[in-house]
């Protein structure tokens, strides 16, 4: 089922659901199982499943000898998807990203997921790679996440790349974007970041998930200039707790967003990163219900493939 027409049958109810990252190369499928059974209580409708950009590493040769090799360090988005829809009865979103593929590559990902019966797709730019100071797409593939909504929606309507088909079982997806309530790190304001985001839905796209945030009046005010512009689609908000001290350091320094002084502070005064965790546990509930009183469609977490403070903030908002 499609994230809008879930939204639609909640009649106003706030969803919840959650994003996993799939596990490293050698690694069990289990670890994942264990961490998304907890949060299946609070019957999330669909779960995002991220992918990874390729990178590069240096395989040793001998004699001194380093050999670059371009490598996925994270395959397997779609068989997890498959896996998890088979295993818990529930839609999976598969991200799809421009980034490392090219357009023909990512028709056959989309025939693949029209084949497995996923109705619904978050398209990506992706981020550049570690090398590289800013984003370049693989050649022979979409530079913008606008043209790559541009070429699921053409899908959607039976338009392949090289031919159009007279098809009596089109793909359907509903096609996710994302939102920056404190602007893409790219973009020179956030006026302009709204204006790529409405060429986004223009092109195709159905809902928006935001970027992770720590104060909601962001997001309230990011809405309100979106429905502005004639943004009319669902915006989810995306809620990640802090766990960690770095995080004070690493997530603005990633993400390029604020981080609220109450926190900040809040963090400072932990002693160990449990006392920090259950920090990040409690603002995130406190997001969350003022979120939820809000009527927001969904509240979409960021579990990094752990679910235990998820767990905890789902049992006090739903």
């Amino acid at each position: 089922m499609k994230v809008t027409k879930h939204i639609e049958n909640a009649k106003g109810e706030t969803l919840f659901s959650f994003e996993i990252i799939p596990p490293q190369k050698g690694k069990s499928i289990q670890e994942l199982y264990d961490n998304i059974d907890p949060l299946m209580e609070f019957k999330p409708p669909f779960i995002d499943v991220t992918t990874s950009r390729e990178e590069y590493i240096y395989v040793n040769k001998g004699n001194g000898l380093l050999e670059k090799k371009l490598t996925r360090m994270r395959p397997g988005t779609l068989g997890i998807c498959a896996s998890i829809k088979h295993k818990y009865n529930v839609d999976t979103v598969p991200h799809v990203l421009c980034g490392g593929f090219t357009k023909e590559e990512t028709e056959y990902l989309l025939v693949d997921c029209h084949y497995l019966g996923i109705d619904n797709v978050m398209a990506l730019r992706g981020d550049a790679m570690k090398d590289e100071q800013s984003f370049v797409p693989k050649e022979g593939g979409n530079n913008y996440a606008t043209d790559l909504v541009t070429q699921i929606y053409q899908l959607n309507q039976g338009k392949y790349l090289h031919e159009v088909l007279d098809v009596d079982n089109k793909a359907d997806f509903c096609i996710g974007v994302a939102g920056y309530p404190e602007k893409h790190l790219e973009s020179p304001s956030l006026i302009s970041d709204l204006k790529r985001l409405k060429e986004k839905v223009d092109a195709g796209a159905d809902y928006v998930v935001t970027q992770m945030f720590f104060d909601n009046t962001k997001f309230f005010e990011f809405v309100k200039k979106a429905r502005e512009i004639g943004i009319n689609v669902p915006i989810i908000p995306g809620i990640k707790p802090i766990a960690v001290q770095r995080h004070l350091q690493v997530l603005p320094q990633i993400f390029r967003i604020d981080l609220p002084e109450d926190l900040i502070n809040a963090v400072d005064q932990c002693k160990n990163n449990a006392a920090i965790k259950e920090v990040g546990i409690e603002w995130a509930i406190q997001q969350s219900l003022e979120l939820k009183a809000a009527g927001v469609p969904v509240l979409h977490y960021y579990s990094m493939g752990k679910s235990e403070n998820i767990r905890k903030i789902a049992g006090k908002v739903f």
